[in-house]
């Protein structure tokens, strides 16, 4: 690679004149002061390739040159989709460096989708990863006038695609450098006239309540963030990130964009989606950050494989796990832990912890986070119970992330931290968090009412959820202002706080709760399908899809004990107790963001699931045992149909509250 580079190589960039308060300075800056450290690596057909800071600057000149040459101007749109490569984030950069803005998409997007943020965005140009993508930009360019050059990144399958205006990226590139060779002053005259408050990306929200919404936000607003985030969690250099996360939402583009470039640390972009976790166990990474679905499907795999195992194996782990959960987290946070217990975490970190977080890929992380939607208590404690320092943060896009986070050694399983660094945060008199920062979004593109109604004149934002702060300065989120409820009885309902005690369990993938202005909580589940039908295996039930074995006997009972545990938990909670859940039934497939039920960023939708499928919720609030349902479905390949099941609804007893009972 770096033979081939050189034979192409251009003239080493003078420094920007600038103070390092754009993008491109930054890349400009890491390639003079790191040079050959890596900045970017890529793992294909087996085999990981590495850019070192120099490499990668001379990519995005190629490449900024090479849209220049092509007719992208300043304040174009370059819409980008696809999985984490690095030449996407090369087309990120290298718009930035023209005065462009980059429109990252989620790369499984059906082609409809897509075609709302085209025509929103107004892009003119699109960088798509393969043939997939680029077919689906194909499917909708008539309907997106706006759309007239698509780049593509892998050329396998589209050697013989006869479209006007559908470009190599390797041509582009060529095309820039011959551009760069007659035009020498024009791409740092591009750099040096950029500024700290240019838009420097869109990133459009998941949609959770109707069409996604574009947040603009500037250069100032992700360098300024990622500037106090890395400080304040001592990230540096040396620090190794894995890339995996959409490059649409915003903790990608911060994480593995914006933090990458402040801290000059390397980002590796995995082989594929299905295999990131083999990858991540290559890559080893100091630093790791997942959504909370990310680490319910890690611990799904564990559990999974414990009872795979051999009877010592077994007997060990849930021996060596009873000390973690009742050690682990304090010895991480430095706190006093009596000696026999100490020396039994060291005796269980030989045969059980370390094992277990070098399978996972965790073994040289110091700093991991979730975020994105809270994460169930019991799955928090595991990770850190191990001795892995996850933490949780609570960000939003309109936020460039960060809204609060928590420090070392002050890690609460039950609140989000204490506010970030410039961040002031204040509660409104109907609980809702309001905050303001540096990196507060500019506006909705397009969208006056709905900037107007989330971001007050003064630059406070609306964040639409519920809190307040404990006695340690620290904030609890309690659920979505909107859907913290009441039930008729005037106890509190608060679906989320329920729905992740349901999902820790490795059975059960997704919960959606109900319970607002009704006598008593329900709850609609999907199976994890790994888990179950590894544990069905084991049992010889057959079953030929998801639907049969949803339906079977032996799973309902298997869930209903899930269940069961749930209400004895919050049994012991005085708030909660009344909120134990009284009915539910499994659901005859799952949850699926092609079918409108979830969105990009894997979050319910919950009013639109509540319609779907008001008929089942109907029936859990009527009595009815069963309850026959017809439900559309969209294929992997666009096409609709539909499946049909009687369903059974079963009832779960209560369990007498604690404080009753004393």
């Amino acid at each position: 690679m770096s033979d081939s580079l050189k034979s192409h190589a251009v003239r080493p960039a003078a420094m920007p004149t600038r103070g390092l308060d754009t993008f491109p300075r930054l890349l400009l800056d890491r390639a003079q002061r790191l040079g050959a450290k890596p900045a970017i690596r890529e793992k294909d057909y087996g085999i990981w390739q590495t850019w070192s800071w120099r490499e990668v600057a001379q990519e995005v000149r190629a490449l900024a040159c090479g849209l220049a040459a092509i007719g992208f101007k300043r304040g174009d749109k370059l819409a980008i989709i696809g999985d984490n490569r690095p030449r996407l984030y090369w087309g990120m950069c290298a718009a930035q460096c023209l005065g462009g803005i980059p429109v990252p998409m989620y790369q499984d997007s059906v082609a409809q989708e897509l075609q709302f943020v085209m025509e929103h965005a107004e892009a003119r140009f699109a960088l798509a990863e393969d043939q997939e993508q680029v077919d689906k930009l194909l499917e909708i360019k008539d309907r997106c006038p706006k759309l007239e050059l698509i780049i593509y990144d892998n050329a396998r399958g589209l050697r013989n695609y006869t479209q006007e205006n559908l470009y190599d990226f390797e041509e582009v590139q060529k095309l820039g450098r011959e551009f760069d060779a007659s035009n020498p002053g024009f791409f740092m005259d591009q750099v040096d006239t950029g500024r700290g408050d240019d838009v420097s990306v869109i990133l459009y929200t998941s949609g959770t309540t109707g069409n996604p919404k574009g947040v603009i936000l500037t250069h100032d607003n992700v360098i300024i963030s990622a500037r106090n985030g890395i400080k304040f969690d001592n990230l540096h250099e040396d620090d190794e990130v894995l890339a995996y996360l959409p490059m649409a939402w915003v903790g990608d583009h911060v994480y593995s964009y914006g933090e990458s470039y402040v801290g000059g640390f390397c980002i590796s972009c995995p082989e594929s989606s299905a295999t990131v976790l083999m990858d991540l166990c290559e890559v080893g990474p100091t630093f790791f950050f997942a959504p909370p679905r990310i680490y319910e499907n890690i611990l799904t795999t564990v559990m999974i494989r414990m009872e795979d195992a051999g009877w010592l194996k077994r007997k060990l782990f849930h021996y060596f796990m009873t000390v973690a959960r009742r050690s682990g987290a304090p010895i991480l946070d430095g706190k006093t832990v009596p000696l026999k217990d100490r020396l039994l975490y060291a005796l269980g970190n030989v045969f059980v912890y370390a094992p277990l977080r070098n399978t996972l890929g965790f073994s040289r992380i110091r700093l991991a986070y979730t975020a994105g939607e809270a994460i169930g208590p019991d799955i928090f404690d595991f990770y850190r119970s191990l001795g892995i320092n996850v933490k949780q943060l609570y960000g939003q896009t309109e936020a460039s992330v960060f809204v609060t986070m928590q420090p070392d050694a002050q890690v609460k399983l039950d609140t989000v931290g204490t506010p970030a660094p410039e961040v002031e945060i204040k509660i409104a008199d109907n609980g809702e968090v309001l905050y303001r920062s540096p990196g507060v979004f500019q506006e909705y593109y397009k969208d006056s009412e709905a900037t107007a109604a989330t971001k007050t004149p003064d630059g406070w934002v609306h964040t639409g959820d519920a809190g307040f702060f404990d006695d340690d300065g620290q904030l609890k989120i309690i659920d979505r202002a909107k859907d913290v409820g009441k039930l008729n009885d005037g106890s509190m309902f608060a679906p989320k706080y329920l729905e992740n005690k349901l999902k820790f369990f490795p059975y059960i993938k997704e919960a959606v709760a109900f319970g607002g202005d009704r006598d008593y909580t329900t709850a609609l589940l999907n199976i994890d399908l790994e888990a179950v039908a590894n544990w069905a295996e084991r049992r010889s039930i057959p079953y030929g899809s998801y639907q049969e074995l949803a339906a079977r006997k032996e799973v309902y009972e298997l869930i209903q004990g899930c269940v069961e545990q749930v209400n004895r938990d919050l049994a012991k909670d005085a708030q909660l107790a009344t909120s134990q859940i009284k009915r539910f039934l499994i659901l005859h497939k799952e949850l699926d963001a092609d079918d409108g039920e979830l969105t990009r960023t894997r979050k319910v939708r919950r009013s639109f699931v509540a319609q779907k499928y008001d008929k089942l919720v109907d029936a859990l609030y009527s009595g009815e045992a069963r309850c026959k349902i017809k439900t559309e479905v969209t294929f992997e390949d666009g096409r609709k149909g539909s499946v049909s099941a009687d369903l059974e609804l079963r009832n779960v007893p209560a369990v007498q509250p604690v404080a009753a009972v004393n």
